[in-house]
C-alpha cells in the first residue's frame, strides 16, 4: 500500500517555474514507477511523465518537454516535478501516481495540488 501526497503548486506567472513533490509513505515505494498527471478545467486528465523505479528511464508527453523534468529520490520516498518556462495551458490540478514495475495500471493516486499559470 502506499499514500501519495504531492505539494509545491501555486500560482505563477507564465515563464515561472515551480517544483511539485509527491512523498509516498509505505515501503514499496522503490519498487514502482512514478508518474506525474494533470487535469486541466474542464478538460479530461492527461499523462506528463513518468520515471521508471530506479530512476534510470523517463518518458514525458511532447507538449512538456524540454520543460518539465521529472525526478525521484528513493531514499526519501519523493517524486518531482520541475516544471520551468510554465504556459498558462499548463494550468492543472496535478496528480502523482504509482504504478507496479513497468505496469501502466496505476494503483495509487495523490490528492492533487493545484498550478495555476498566469498570462
Amino acid at each position: 500500500q502506499l499514500q501519495l501526497v504531492e505539494s509545491g503548486g501555486g500560482l505563477v506567472q507564465a515563464g515561472g517555474s515551480l517544483r511539485l513533490s509527491c512523498v509516498a509513505s509505505g515501503r514499496t515505494f522503490s519498487s514502482h514507477d512514478m508518474a506525474w498527471f494533470r487535469r486541466p478545467p474542464g478538460k479530461e486528465r492527461e499523462f506528463v511523465a513518468r520515471i521508471s523505479w530506479s530512476g534510470g528511464s523517463t518518458y514525458s508527453t511532447e507538449s512538456v518537454k524540454g520543460r518539465f523534468t521529472i525526478s525521484r529520490d528513493n531514499a526519501k520516498n519523493a517524486v518531482y516535478l520541475q516544471m520551468n518556462s510554465l504556459k498558462p495551458e499548463d494550468t492543472a490540478v496535478y496528480y502523482c501516481a504509482a504504478a507496479y514495475g513497468s505496469s501502466w495500471t496505476f494503483d495509487y493516486w495523490g490528492q492533487g495540488t493545484q498550478v495555476t499559470v498566469s498570462s
